[in-house]
């Protein structure tokens, strides 16, 4: 395992210590949990982010189409049928 530095300011330090020693853990083991903990959270859309993304979809969704459904849903056709054989796109 890999040895870093960093530097904390005090009172990260006094938390870190007062957490290591409340737990029994070594002051590492509580920062890998905190930083997984952190990771974690940090996988997950924000609120803000999530109803940012949904309002692009919406935007998207009330566009009037461009093309008939029944020539999207033959070249969804196509492209399932070229993942399983190999990608080829045909040519138009």
């Amino acid at each position: 395992m890999p040895k870093l530095t960093f530097s904390l300011d005090d009172a990260s330090v006094q938390t870190l210590r007062r957490l290591a020693e409340r737990r029994r853990k070594p002051q590492s083991q509580i920062v890998r949990e905190a930083l997984d903990a952190y990771a974690a959270r940090e996988d997950v859309l924000s609120a803000e982010d999530r109803d940012r993304l949904l309002g692009v979809l919406r935007r998207i969704k009330q566009r009037p189409a461009t093309r008939p459904a029944s020539a999207v849903q033959e070249e969804l056709r196509q492209i399932r049928r070229s993942r399983r054989t190999g990608w080829s796109r045909p040519v138009r």
